[in-house]
């Protein structure tokens, strides 16, 4: 919806607005606050519809309300309207704001004037200056390094992102768990509540209690007597267990291998088989609700090494534990000689795996990318500079540590001296909403499918989400209208696009407190990131346009290997050279619009994005080309909505028998889910079906998905579900 259908602020009417459902007094009263705010800011400005947030829009109003007003105020603006605009006195107090007042003028010289003017000149310099910027960072984040780095960059013609804080030693998770100038024992470390006990309090584990419980578990995989940079695996939904699990894996100086709970044995298995994993955590059952979904039977089924389990509530499981495996209780059981001593953290150099994580590649195979013990400090620096997370904020964002958001929120809160909140259920429900509320969130990280689904049931009416001072949203491309109606929650807080990758360790563009945030945009890059969108030619334009995105090489906290493929191949091979260094390879299609935000159009490869879940085409058909034997092959494309969105999947697909009736599709579409959801993902579902006689092909005969994309996104389909 835009605002061609709506008129201008300064031509509705009282009965306009009470045709909305809202009471006719309402509406006058609303209607002479309206144009109190036109006589003194204009009929549309950014200044007009900060004061309408401010002074007018409530939760309670009908969202159709909030609509009338914003896209009447911005009925002549032209494109990327700030839905949110920084106050100058509060951008002081952010962090960047905070951090700017004080070394402004001495970092950017005659250049620098406030927090807000200066702020993308800022963004320069720790791109230009990455030794006095990430010193500065790491002090302002109390990082402590047993051994310090020789320089923050050591630049080798070989290695085209280099070496970052070189000869450091540092242990992540001790830095999570240690004290410093802001942070007391007694601070809130974690915050939680489980599914069905919305009506009890709130759970919270002090960081004396959070240490503690490290600690222990530390201590007890010593007594695995694996040896030290063994890999170990969790697959387990996020609860207050997995997160100190993580930390204790770390803490110790093995590496995690993080596998989402709701795969499959057989990608279970691939993920353990490529991490070389020596032993995995896991739990008995995940409870949603009413079902009990099995877990610890899936693991058995990957054919895992010795496995750690949980039982799901109380002590008893669902099916006897293999010989190999050891109950939790056993496990902890352990280490009690130990309980509450102290364990020394192991300290590595940053060049030291401490997370294998997995993004899915265009050959089927799941990518396997290390963390490295710099990545976690990348990810806690964006949520310090772009969501502006510090002591005291409340961080929750429904994830799980088989998706990098997992251990993003983990070192995003802690090191940053927050507290984490977990739900530990369905994040869609009304339970979820009353837990915002309950916590008293601060920064609330959502992804767009969940917000479609808020707003579709109106989850969150009844709800006080005033806490919150901003959102995030990553994963997908987001949609106006739903993240116009997300904001108006909580009264008009800012959302912070934020997209990354995990081979990036946090985000390359993003948005900033200190910036006008217009929906559905980005509007800068990642500290520390540079940008680039490459022409026809294959060079960086300049100004607005559209193209491939590539990155400048040297990203602090970047993957520099893989376990499975050729990193230089993937990334760097084929890539222009600009200002003598290789340009590094994303895959993403950006533009940089007229007034300087940034919007994704989707995937240049063959890699889609599925409900925040990157997949390859390759996988995807692998399954579909299998499930009928009518069907001759597949072709798998996501599709972006015309009017925005997550991407849909739709399946192109060749019979071997053209004349199949076009009504057994609908048969098909139901095979097709049931074998994505069974062998891949329970949350992949088929859009769309397309029949077509042939594949497009190149010359060398490979599938030319981007062809079909462009057909499907035109709306050229031959057959529609």
């Amino acid at each position: 919806m835009g605002s061609e259908n709506y008129k201008s602020l300064d031509c509705i009417t009282t009965a306009d607005i009470a045709a909305l459902g809202i009471a006719y007094e309402n509406a006058d009263e609303l209607r002479r606050q309206l144009a109190g705010i036109i006589q003194n800011c204009g009929s549309g400005t950014p200044q007009t519809w900060h004061n309408i947030t401010k002074h007018l829009l409530t939760p309670e109003l009908p969202f159709s309300f909030h609509q009338m007003m914003y896209y009447g105020c911005y009925k002549y603006y032209g494109p990327d309207p700030p839905a949110w605009s920084p106050d100058p006195d509060d951008a002081n107090l952010t962090n960047v704001g905070k951090l700017l007042e004080n070394h402004g003028k001495e970092f950017l010289e005659s250049k620098y004037v406030d927090p807000i003017t200066s702020f993308l000149d800022f963004q320069e310099f720790s791109v230009s200056n990455p030794e006095v910027y990430w010193k500065t960072i790491f002090g302002k984040m109390n990082i402590s390094f047993s051994v310090p780095p020789v320089c923050i960059l050591h630049e080798d013609s070989t290695h085209p992102g280099g070496h970052w804080l070189p000869c450091a030693m540092t242990n992540p998770a001790n830095n999570c768990l240690s004290l410093n100038a802001e942070r007391t024992l007694e601070d809130i470390a974690v915050i939680w509540r489980d599914e069905g006990d919305d009506e009890l309090p709130i759970n919270r584990m002090t960081l004396t209690e959070l240490r503690k419980s490290v600690w222990l578990v530390a201590h007890a995989i010593e007594t695995l007597k694996l040896e030290k940079g063994s890999a170990i695996a969790i697959d387990m939904p996020m609860d207050i267990n997995s997160v100190v699990i993580y930390l204790a894996i770390v803490l110790a100086g093995y590496v995690v291998v993080s596998i989402a709970d709701s795969f499959a044995p057989d990608e279970i298995s691939a993920r353990l088989k490529i991490s070389n994993a020596k032993a995995i955590f896991t739990q008995d059952l995940i409870i949603r609700g009413d079902r009990k979904l099995p877990l610890y039977s899936r693991v058995v089924d990957a054919r895992s090494p010795m496995a750690i389990v949980i039982p799901t509530r109380g002590s008893s499981f669902s099916r006897i534990l293999r010989d190999t495996d050891i109950s939790w209780q056993s496990f902890l059981e352990r280490a009690y000689a130990s309980k509450e001593v102290e364990f020394v953290a192991v300290e590595q150099t940053t060049e030291a795996f401490t997370n294998i994580l997995f993004s899915s590649g265009t050959t089927g195979e799941p990518k396997a990318i290390p963390w490295n013990l710099a990545t976690p400090f990348k990810a806690a620096a964006d949520a310090w500079c772009h969501m502006d997370i510090r002591k005291g904020d409340v961080v929750a964002w429904p994830t799980n540590l088989g998706w990098m958001m997992g251990p993003w929120l983990v070192y995003a809160s802690l090191l940053n001296g927050a507290s984490i909140a977990l739900y530990n259920g369905s994040p869609l429900g009304s339970g979820f909403a009353k837990f915002v509320q309950d916590a008293r969130v601060t920064m609330l990280g959502v992804i767009p499918s969940i917000v479609r689904a808020w707003k579709s049931a109106n989850t969150t009416a009844t709800y006080d989400w005033s806490a919150i001072r901003c959102f995030a949203s990553t994963g997908e491309a987001s949609n106006v209208d739903e993240y116009l109606w997300l904001m108006g929650r909580a009264r008009y807080k800012p959302v912070i696009e934020y997209c990354g990758g995990t081979e990036i360790g946090g985000g390359f563009v993003t948005g900033s407190l200190l910036q006008h945030q217009s929906l559905a945009a980005f509007s800068t890059p990642a500290m520390g990131c540079s940008l680039f969108i490459l022409g026809a030619d294959g060079f960086p334009i300049s100004g607005p346009g559209i193209g491939e995105l590539a990155l400048g090489p040297q990203m602090f906290g970047a993957s520099s290997t893989l376990l499975n493929a050729d990193h230089h191949d993937i990334y760097f091979k084929g890539m222009p050279v600009w200002n003598g260094k290789f340009l590094r390879r994303h895959g993403d299609v950006f533009e940089r619009t007229s007034r300087g935000y940034y919007r994704a159009h989707g995937r240049a490869d063959d890699t889609m994005n599925l409900g925040g879940i990157k997949v390859s085409s390759v996988e995807i058909e692998r399954i579909c080309n299998s499930v009928d034997a009518g069907v001759l092959e597949t072709a798998a494309v996501g599709v972006p909505p015309a009017g925005g969105g997550p991407e849909r999947l739709v399946i192109a697909v060749v019979f071997k028998n053209p004349d199949k009736p076009i009504t057994d599709l609908i048969n098909l579409s139901a095979s097709f889910n049931s074998a994505l959801q069974k062998k891949l993902n329970p949350l992949f579902k088929v859009s769309e079906i397309v029949p077509l006689p042939s594949l497009p092909r190149t010359a060398t005969n490979k599938v030319m998905r981007r062809v079909l994309r462009q057909q499907f996104s035109q709306g050229d389909q031959n057959s529609k579900l």
